[in-house]
């Protein structure tokens, strides 16, 4: 076993297994009992329930019958329809159900040795960051000899109800699986990056530009080996597992099974206006009830296409629960989808691949300001920046950036009647070039992102950024709520994403040979305007330089222009406030670049804090003679380190 599985309660698979076939016993699990406590923590069955082995309930039973498909699932008494649609999502990828289910073979009854079955098996879920293997008997609960939550439609196979069992070890009880998320699900059995999104909020069902978006991006994430549930949210008043005119079932997740462009036949151009039709093919967990609009199994629209466009589709006209319909006719009925990514990133694939960095925090509460870690969210203003601070660069002029986070599972805390998720989310700022303590005030710094605020497990955000340095802030709603929280961030090339610790420089014996810091200053240089033509076409290449003490940052260049944007933000911890600090101009030449002007800053705190627009000079003191060109800056200084 690789060291990065750790182990659930500490039960070793192996060890146990050895131990049993020794004793010539069946393992009975002492860490999730046979008993009601592993049941329910609140309401109970409506019967008594008899825990039974495979072998009392059929003939010969097996994990899989004829292998895995997502067909095999049924779901039981148990509120978890959720469960079924990420099992049937999960059954459709051969790599990622193998993770879950280690060595299926080496797990599988074997009729001709039956002296080697202990009645023992393991699963693998990914929790918080890691992959954990949780170890389970195969005592299952029954009424009436019958399975009474997750079962195959075959009585002799075992690898949904068993995998169900595990699942609930790892969440405390079977009720605490009750009204889950299938993107939950598909994230603990994958490590996926999860995304909710909203059809109605989003108005997919009217605007056909933002529909064909995504469902370009769901066919990508389709071919990219990701998985897709969707569902109907009862309206206020209304009830779950009630069914529309259409015959889909509200309150109940459906798994995508495929997504596809579908060809018609020539003599259709004429009807449909369309060569391609966008498909979307889906399961109901009950594995039966289906959609009875257009493109249902028995409709119309089916006798146009020809046989082998059928065939390539799959298309079975059995009330299997599976059904196809169109994309628009999707994005019109249901309400809400969970997109689970999965995040390429490894470096041997001819598709995209990511940069990956993972973060482990904790929103923690002190009563002391620069110490607490639970500020709430951007509304909360005297408390927001008292969050976990994270800060990453985008090297690229522009890269799309990933962003999930997810807070601890919740459900373990449910027998204290505290399962619930917390409304989370968070904010990325563009700060100065060269920050590398914690954020006290916004002053200079621009909100370029904010995630939507919910209590769900997971929060997504997809962004293209600009070049430059991020802080990323992930908070709770509200301030003073404790928990726990992973922050994983995809970009393009390497961003350096680290947790922002200190407030201000340390003070080190060295400090007291070279100095320590008595000033801060930010500068935000705007722009430049009006400046010295440069070239025949009468422009310019300028960049910006930015000079304190020993230190000097310089702006990207803007091309082609005597007006230019920088929207450049510095910060300085200056040792000699006597020191002022110089703006220059200059001109990009691939020979020698030209200096254009300069502006000297003495930045006292008792300087405006507005907006300003200073002449340019030639080099020398305040008093240097103008050239053409001046710089609109902000400045703001403070003789308190941690005011900035």
């Amino acid at each position: 076993m690789s060291s990065s599985v750790q182990l659930f309660r500490d039960q070793k698979y192996h060890e146990l297994k050895g131990q049993c076939i020794r004793q010539r016993r069946l393992f009975e699990d002492p860490e999730f009992p046979a008993s009601d406590e592993s049941l329910f923590y609140q309401s109970a069955p409506p019967r008594k329930v008899e825990w039974k082995r495979p072998k009392d309930l059929c003939e010969d039973p097996h994990l899989f019958v004829n292998g895995i498909s997502s067909h095999d699932l049924h779901q039981g008494i148990l509120g978890n329809c959720w469960f079924v649609a990420a099992c049937s999502c999960l059954a459709l990828r051969k790599t990622l159900w193998q993770q879950v289910i280690p060595d299926f073979k080496e797990q599988e009854w074997d009729p001709k040795r039956p002296e080697k079955y202990a009645g023992i098996f393991r699963f693998r879920f990914w929790c918080f960051g890691e992959w954990i293997e949780v170890v389970v008997d195969d005592l299952l609960p029954t009424m009436d000899g019958k399975l009474i939550y997750c079962h195959s439609n075959v009585t002799n196979e075992f690898w949904s109800a068993l995998l169900e069992k595990a699942y609930a070890k790892l969440a405390g009880s079977y009720e605490a699986l009750d009204g889950g998320s299938a993107a939950d699900a598909i994230v603990d059995f994958t490590g996926a990056v999860a995304e909710s999104i909203d059809l109605v909020q989003g108005k997919y069902g009217e605007i056909i530009s933002e529909q064909m978006k995504l469902f370009e991006d769901l066919l990508k994430v389709h071919k990219r080996g990701g998985l897709i549930s969707c569902s109907i949210t009862a309206s206020s008043g209304g009830t779950n597992e009630a069914e529309t005119a259409m015959g889909l079932v509200i309150g109940h997740a459906y798994s995508v099974t495929a997504i596809r462009k579908l060809r018609l036949g020539e003599r259709l151009i004429f009807s449909f206006k369309a060569e391609k039709l966008f498909m979307i093919r889906l399961r109901n967990p009950w594995g039966k009830r289906e959609w009875n609009g257009a493109w249902s199994d028995n409709s119309e629209e089916w006798k146009k296409v020809s046989s082998s466009e059928r065939k390539s589709l799959g298309l079975t006209l059995e009330n299997d629960g599976e059904f196809w319909m169109t994309f628009e006719d999707w994005c019109k009925n249901f309400t809400d989808v969970d997109v689970c990514r999965i995040v390429n990133t490894s470096y041997f694939s001819i598709h995209k691949t990511w940069e990956k960095k993972m973060m482990l925090g904790a929103w923690a509460k002190n009563s002391e300001p620069l110490l607490n870690r639970s500020g709430g969210c951007f509304d909360n203003r005297e408390t927001f920046l008292q969050n976990p601070q994270y800060i990453f660069d985008v090297k690229k002029t522009e890269d799309k950036v990933l962003v999930s986070l997810q807070q601890e599972d919740r459900r373990k805390y449910k027998k204290e009647g505290k399962g619930d998720s917390i409304p989370i989310g968070f904010e990325i700022l563009k700060v100065e070039d060269n920050r590398s303590y914690r954020l006290h005030k916004l002053t200079v710094q621009e909100r370029v992102a904010t995630s939507p605020y919910i209590n769900t497990r997971t929060v997504f955000l997809k962004r293209i950024l600009k070049q430059g340095r991020y802080i990323l802030i992930p908070t709770t709603y509200h301030p003073g709520i404790i928990t726990k929280f992973i922050l994983r961030l995809f970009t393009d090339v390497p961003s350096r994403l680290r947790e922002l610790k200190a407030d201000k420089p340390k003070m080190t014996c060295w400090s007291l040979l070279c100095g320590y810091p008595r000033r801060v200053t930010q500068i935000k240089i705007h722009s430049a305007e009006g400046l010295q033509k440069q070239d025949r076409s009468g422009g310019a290449d300028p960049y910006v330089l930015i000079k304190c003490e020993n230190q000097s940052l310089r702006s990207p260049v803007q091309h082609d222009t005597t007006s230019a944007i920088f929207d450049t933000q510095v910060i300085f911890y200056r040792k000699n406030i006597d020191s002022p600090i110089i703006v220059q101009v200059w001109n990009s030449n691939i020979l020698c670049d030209q200096f254009l002007g300069q502006a000297v800053l003495a930045a006292s705190p008792s300087d405006p804090r507005e907006q300003q627009t200073l002449q340019l000079r030639g080099r020398g003191g305040r008093e240097a003679a103008e050239v053409p060109g001046h710089i609109t800056v902000k400045v703001f200084s403070s003789d308190d380190l941690v005011e900035l």
